[in-house]
């Protein structure tokens, strides 16, 4: 599939099927988001795999947004290795971070695998309950398995966009 139709494609999976996808799914995804350019390459990204049972368990009490996946992606970055910019001080893991998990949920998209960006939930629990280190934010979590047989998208969110004039301005 050309990268335009799989973009044009791809919604957000709200219902997933119980079975875990593969090791080998899994790997796939991994490496489309290793090779995500982030700033000066610097890779801050930190990934966390929850596939336990007591790892669901403790997302799922803080994240009423895991719509039944059998497994999940979260994803964070290490502050200290973030690239910082020298204008204003911004760091650029979050944008790293968004770059990273979109390369991730494309490859899964392209592989009948479906994922939900969330970001409802408190960052501060998630580190806690995972025992994460300090200098780390948690910035999204993905929700990741097959779509469910009657899963479908909201098509009020997925199937409107602005006109092209509202976003696109030439300067």
């Amino acid at each position: 599939m050309d990268f335009l139709e799989l973009a044009k494609s791809r919604w957000s999976v709200r219902k997933f099927k119980p079975q875990q996808i593969s090791s080998e799914e899994l790997e796939q995804i991994l490496l489309a988001g290793k090779y995500a350019p982030t700033a000066v390459n610097y890779q801050p990204q930190k990934i966390y795999i929850l596939k336990s049972k007591e790892a669901m368990e403790k997302i799922n009490s803080v994240c009423k947004c895991v719509f039944g996946a059998p497994m999940a992606i979260l994803v964070a970055y290490d502050k200290e290795r973030a690239w910082r910019c020298p204008f204003d001080g911004h760091l650029s893991g979050d944008v790293d971070v968004g770059i990273v998990a979109t390369h991730m949920v494309m490859k899964a998209w392209e592989m009948g695998i479906g994922t939900c960006f969330v970001e409802h939930f408190d960052p501060e629990d998630v580190k806690k309950i995972f025992n994460l280190p300090e200098n780390e934010k948690v910035v999204l979590l993905l929700p990741i398995g097959y779509p469910a047989n009657d899963a479908e998208p909201l098509m009020k969110l997925h199937g409107t966009f602005r006109e092209k004039e509202d976003v696109v301005k030439t300067l």
